[in-house]
């Protein structure tokens, strides 16, 4: 698979479409506004013309427009928008989840700028974390008006894209821990997240809403990230060890991602945290999604719920 290349978003034009009707019926009249579309119903009270959108949108009076003397009130209503929340509840039931198990999954179309959601809850990160970590790392650089040594340089490379936890460890420490994390993500927008105790940062406790939150920060403009940093972080989610490259990966076409992914069997329970979060394109259009599960009997199973997850989510805009 490919690495993540930049992509310019797109602008869609808008559709316009003019209906009419009589007198005695509601005549819908259609105009873009930036929360969506917006209905204009006329009802006219009494009888013998049409009503057009291309009058309304002219100023001109409906009564100009026809010969008679009633008059005409003007109701906005919001178009209703595709429920891609239910879209998605209705295509994760056929994704098949183990008794004990559980995931939650959250999508944004950077097209669109559409998100949503499947499931609730905070999940153990796993290795997922470090994608946190390094971006903390970035940006208390950031402050410090200073770059990255080149020791900090070799750990964020075998942190990222080898999933190598000693590295981890030591950026761990360097950032100040969960109190370094937390002050971060509190900028970063990341309000259900919480730093592992101590040195066990892959017990970082978070929610599927706030590792897309995570994803804007290193993938789009509006980010407390200098372009810089995010151009370095997600180069290094680009370049991920082969046999790490599953997980939302598998809702791509193959013509892009950038992806880390998190695995951890717990001791207490001998069940698998799996996690995966990225940027995909699928069909033309670039995607963030993050799924994170917990409670799987293997790993194999925790992957493959977490692959099945994030291709329902990306399926909600590719099949609208």
């Amino acid at each position: 698979m490919a690495p993540h290349r930049a992509r310019r978003r797109r602008t869609r034009p808008s559709g316009h479409r003019t209906l009419l009707c009589t007198a005695v019926a509601s005549a819908v009249l259609v105009g873009g506004t930036a929360a969506g579309t917006v209905y204009v119903k006329a009802q006219a009270h009494d009888g013998g013309g049409l009503v057009s959108s291309s009058s309304a949108a002219s100023g001109a009076s409906p009564a100009a427009s026809q010969p008679t003397s009633g008059e005409t009130s003007v109701e906005p209503v919001t178009e209703p928008s595709v429920d891609r929340a239910a879209l998605l509840a209705k295509g994760m039931r056929a994704v098949t989840v183990a008794p004990g198990a559980k995931v939650s999954v959250a999508v944004l179309d950077l097209d669109s700028g559409e998100s949503t959601a499947y499931g609730g809850g905070r999940f153990d990160t796993a290795s997922i974390v470090k994608v946190d970590i390094l971006a903390t790392l970035l940006l208390q650089a950031q402050d410090a008006d200073r770059r990255l040594t080149a020791q900090e340089k070799t750990y964020a490379t075998a942190m990222i894209a080898n999933s190598d936890n000693a590295s981890a460890s030591a950026l761990w420490d360097a950032i100040g821990r969960a109190d370094g994390l937390d002050a971060a993500n509190d900028r970063f927008g990341l309000h259900g997240t919480t730093g592992g105790d101590g040195a066990l940062w892959g017990l970082t406790r978070t929610t599927a809403a706030d590792q897309l939150a995570l994803l804007q920060q290193v993938f789009e403009d509006n980010s407390q990230l200098t372009k810089a940093s995010r151009t370095y972080l997600q180069g290094l989610m680009g370049e991920i060890a082969a046999d790490q490259r599953w997980g939302v990966s598998a809702a791509a076409d193959g013509s892009g991602w950038a992806l880390k992914n998190g695995w951890l069997p717990r001791s207490t329970t001998g069940l698998w945290d799996v996690n995966s979060i990225g940027r995909i394109t699928a069909d033309g259009h670039d995607y963030l999604v993050a799924a994170l599960s917990d409670g799987n009997s293997t790993k194999a199973r925790g992957i493959s719920l977490v692959e099945a997850a994030a291709r329902a989510a990306v399926s909600v805009f590719s099949a609208t």
